[in-house]
C-alpha cells in the first residue's frame, strides 16, 4: 500500500495475498520469482507496479504476493482485479513451466534443502534475517498468508482499533487455516503455518513478543514499550541500521503508522480470491462490531495476551473444531454462553454483523458458508489427501487446489 492521507477507521482496506511458484508437473517449488518480477527495462525489481495492483516478493524466491496498491472500498470491487491478476501471473508463468498453488504451507518442501533467498532489492535485510534467525525452515522459507490492513484515522481510533484487533486474532485460525500438511505429513495442527510463525523469532523475544500483541492505548505507548525495545534487542546484529523499522515487528497484528494502519498477519491464504476475500470481510466485519461494543472494556481491562495466545494456539490446533470454555471472552464477543465451538461462534458472530446486512452477505455468504458448513479450507485438505497421505494423493489434492486457484473455483475434494 502506498502513503496516503490518513483514512476512518473501517472507511478502506488494504489486501495482501501470498502465493507459491510451483512446477506445472511436479508441484514442487519453482524458485522462479524474479523473472515473474523483471520490470520492463529489463532491471530487477521486488515490486512490480500493475495499475491499482501490484506484484512483489518477500524473501523467498519461490513466492509472488499480490496486493491493491492503495486501501480499497468496498471489498467486492476487489474480487474480479485479485482474479485478474492471478490469470496475468499464470499466463507469464506458463512458459516457464510453472503454476501458481494456493495455501500456507507447501506440503512436502524441505526448505533446508530447497530455498532460494530473494538476491535484488532488499537482499542485504534478507541476508541479516537468514544470519541472525536462519530462513531455511518452516515459518520462514515455507510460509504464505494473506494481510489485511485496517486504517485508523486519529490516536483515539488506533487504540480502540487496536484493542479490538486484538479479540478477534485468537480465533481466525479457526475460520482461516489452510496448512494441515508439512514434510509429507500430517503435523498435528490445521494451521501449522501458524505454530511455525510464533516462535521464528525466539532468538530476539521482543521482535514476537506475547505474539497477540501487548494492550496499548496510544501511538507513543506503542512506540515506547512494543517497537523501542525491538530496535534495541536488533541493533547489535544490525550494524548498517537497515532493520530498524516497524515491519520488523513480528506479532500476529502490527501498527504501521507509516500507513496508519493496523496489519492483520494470521490469516492462512485460501483457495481462491473470492473466498480470501470473503475471510477478509468477516474479519473487518468482526472487528467492527468488538470496536463498537468491546473496545471501552478492552481498553480499561485487557484480556491478557496470555490468554488470547493460549486460544490461538487451540484454533491453530483444532480450528474451526475448537473447544472455547474461556467465558468472560464469549461475554467479551457478545455470545450467549460461556462454552461453544470456535466455528459455533464464527456463525454467531456472522449472523450478527456480516450476514444481518440487508444483503445477506452478499458475495461473501457462499464462500463463508462453505467454511461454516465443511470446515476449513485445512480440513477439507486434510480429508481429501487423508491423515496418512501418500505422495500420490498429496500430489493430486495439491494439483487440484491449483486448479481451484486458476479457475476461482471452491476446494470441496479431489474423488
Amino acid at each position: 500500500m502506498s502513503e496516503a492521507p490518513r483514512l476512518a477507521a473501517f472507511t478502506a482496506c488494504g489486501i495482501e495475498l501470498e502465493y507459491m511458484i510451483v512446477d506445472r508437473r511436479t508441484l514442487d517449488v519453482r524458485a522462479v520469482a524474479d523473472a515473474l518480477l523483471r520490470a520492463p527495462d529489463g532491471s530487477w525489481s521486488n515490486d512490480l507496479e500493475r495499475g491499482a495492483f501490484g506484484w512483489s516478493n518477500e524473501l523467498a524466491a519461490h513466492l509472488v504476493e499480490v496486493k491493491n496498491n492503495d486501501p480499497t472500498a468496498p471489498l467486492e470491487a476487489l474480487v474480479a482485479g485479485f482474479g485478474g491478476e492471478i490469470r496475468e501471473i499464470h499466463r507469464a508463468l506458463e512458459p516457464l513451466g510453472a503454476r501458481l498453488m494456493p495455501g500456507s504451507i507447501h506440503p512436502w518442501m524441505d526448505p533446508r534443502r530447497e530455498a532460494r533467498l530473494w538476491s535484488h532489492d532488499y537482499r542485504e535485510v534478507y541476508e541479516a534475517y537468514d544470519r541472525i534467525f536462519d530462513c531455511r525452515r518452516h515459518g520462514w522459507a515455507n510460509l504464505q498468508s494473506m494481510h489485511v490492513n485496517l486504517p485508523f484515522g486519529s490516536d483515539l481510533e488506533f487504540a480502540r482499533l487496536h484493542a479490538a484487533v486484538r479479540l478477534v486474532l485468537p480465533i481466525l485460525p479457526a475460520l482461516a487455516a489452510s496448512s494441515p500438511i508439512a514434510d509429507g505429513e500430517f503435523t498435528g495442527f490445521l494451521d501449522y503455518r501458524m505454530e511455525c510463525y510464533r516462535t521464528h523469532t525466539e532468538r530476539l523475544p521482543s521482535l514476537m513478543g506475547p505474539v497477540i500483541p501487548e494492550p496499548v492505548t496510544s501511538e507513543r505507548q506503542y512506540r515506547s514499550e512494543i517497537l523501542a525495545p525491538m530496535y534495541r534487542e536488533i541493533a547489535p546484529f544490525d550494524l548498517a541500521g537497515d532493520m530498524q523499522d516497524e515491519w520488523l515487528n513480528s506479532r500476529a497484528a502490527i501498527a504501521r503508522f507509516d500507513r496508519s494502519a493496523i496489519e492483520i498477519r494470521v490469516i492462512d491464504t485460501q483457495e481462491r480470491p473470492v473466498a480470501d476475500l470473503a475471510v477478509a470481510a468477516a474479519t473487518v466485519a468482526v472487528t467492527r462490531r468488538c470496536y463498537e461494543r468491546a473496545a471501552e472494556e478492552e481498553l480499561s481491562a485487557p484480556v491478557d495476551s496470555a490468554r488470547l495466545l493460549s486460544l490461538l494456539r487451540a484454533c491453530a490446533r483444532d480450528a474451526e473444531r475448537t473447544v472455547i470454555d474461556d467465558g468472560d471472552y464469549l461475554r467479551r464477543m457478545g455470545f450467549p454462553g460461556a462454552r461453544c465451538a470456535a466455528g459455533e461462534l464464527w456463525r454467531h458472530l456472522l449472523e450478527a454483523s456480516l450476514f444481518a446486512l440487508p444483503d445477506g452477505g452478499g458475495t461473501w455468504r457462499e464462500p463463508l458458508e462453505l467454511i461454516l458448513s465443511r470446515g476449513t479450507l485445512a480440513r477439507r485438505i486434510l480429508e481429501a489427501a487423508g491423515a496418512q497421505p501418500t505422495r500420490a494423493r498429496l500430489l493430486a489434492t495439491g494439483g487440484r487446489l491449483c486448479d481451484c486457484l486458476a479457475a476461482g473455483e471452491p476446494f470441496v475434494g479431489i474423488d
